[in-house]
């Protein structure tokens, strides 16, 4: 019975202690706050989830520097950590009944309404009226804290027994999942500006997708090493060789016939068209923070036919099914793009690595 089920989950509640170690950020100012804060209690629809895993990543800088870029996509107060891994330990009246204690689940943060043109023509991933967990939009809830709130309508179950580390990363893969997707790179020879982690994803997805030819560039020999073995095929040090002498070597004179543009660069992007061939596609998902300025439009982008994608976020929920599958099979080895493991209590630490560059993956345990 629904009403002596809720009460049960809530005697298993009493096993949660009353207060918790969370980041928050409580001003417009650099850095975070750890603080001992009440665990929070599950209301209508929501899941009150024990956080195992935590990650940050490229977007979290602007959030812990408190800079221009912050100030457009997140309210203070909030805690931070959009991607991110655990288990229910209790929930909330009116979830559906596949959500129960025990079970292992991550957030969808992109908190969709349900109302507007996109939510009703299967493009809530894109919501008009999106809110984001752990940057305070719609919530003041993030994975960074050891007991968080996640609304059923946002969780994801998980559906194997993948280890909590892959299982954190699953976020930003399908972020990747969905650019491929788009990509189309079946066949097909691929370039991927920039080996950060969404950039190695783009690699493994693009090699178990079937792409005859990875040809990956960065200006670091290590990221390069490592994209090697996520399946490129061809490594290109940007900062050494010249990259369209390298893509036109290594397709014949043709042009790259799909590109996959994740460094957000401004010259990297503005010089990703003139590197396709006749009739390719490109897809961006890296971010510019700087106004994009293309020199010979005709040639480039009109008269080559190109086709131009752009993503954000990840299609719910079949872009998780589908990073869970490929992972879960060993389809694509995650595992190399994981290089820190913290405590949460180290954050600073955690971020001064991921500022440095040093690190790809950086994980947190919010209970260590």
């Amino acid at each position: 019975h629904p009403r002596l089920l809720y009460h049960l989950q809530k005697i298993e509640m009493a096993a949660v202690p009353k207060t918790m170690k969370a980041l928050v950020k409580t001003a417009e100012q650099e850095s975070y706050e750890l603080q001992e804060i009440p665990v929070p209690e599950p209301q209508k629809g929501e899941l009150l989830v024990k956080v195992t895993r935590a990650s940050i990543c490229g977007s979290d800088i602007a959030l812990y520097k408190w800079n221009e870029v912050a100030k457009v996509i997140a309210t203070v107060p909030f805690t931070p950590g959009h991607e991110c891994v655990g288990e229910i330990v209790a929930v909330g009246p009116d979830c559906a009944p596949e959500f129960t204690v025990g079970k292992r689940v991550c957030c969808e943060n992109h908190y969709y309404c349900g109302n507007c043109y996109q939510c009703n023509n299967d493009l809530k991933h894109i919501c008009q009226n999106m809110k984001q967990y752990g940057h305070g939009r719609g919530t003041v809830h993030g994975g960074c804290s050891q007991y968080t709130i996640i609304p059923a309508s946002y969780a994801y179950l998980l559906q194997t027994d993948i280890d909590d580390d892959k299982a954190c990363i699953l976020e930003p893969f399908g972020v990747a999942h969905q650019a491929m997707e788009a990509l189309c790179p079946e066949k097909d020879t691929v370039l991927v500006q920039g080996c950060g982690p969404i950039g190695l994803f783009s690699i493994g997805i693009c090699k178990a997708m079937g792409a005859s030819k990875i040809l990956a560039v960065d200006v670091f020999d290590e990221k390069l090493q490592t994209a090697k073995g996520f399946g490129a095929d061809v490594l290109i040090n940007g900062k050494k060789e010249n990259l369209k002498e390298a893509v036109l070597r290594e397709t014949g004179g043709d042009g790259i016939g799909r590109l996959v543009e994740a460094t957000g660069v401004p010259f990297m992007v503005n010089n990703s068209f003139s590197l396709l061939r006749k009739g390719g596609r490109i897809v961006l998902i890296g971010l510019p923070r700087a106004p994009l300025h293309v020199e010979n439009v005709l040639t480039d982008i009109v008269f080559r036919s190109i086709t131009i994608k752009t993503v954000h976020g990840r299609k719910i929920f079949s872009s998780w099914e589908k990073s869970e599958a490929l992972i879960s099979r060993n389809k694509v080895n995650v595992t190399p793009a994981i290089t820190h493991h913290f405590p949460m209590s180290q954050f600073e630490e955690a971020f001064q690595t991921l500022f440095s560059g040093s690190g790809c993956k950086i994980l947190l345990d919010p209970h260590a």
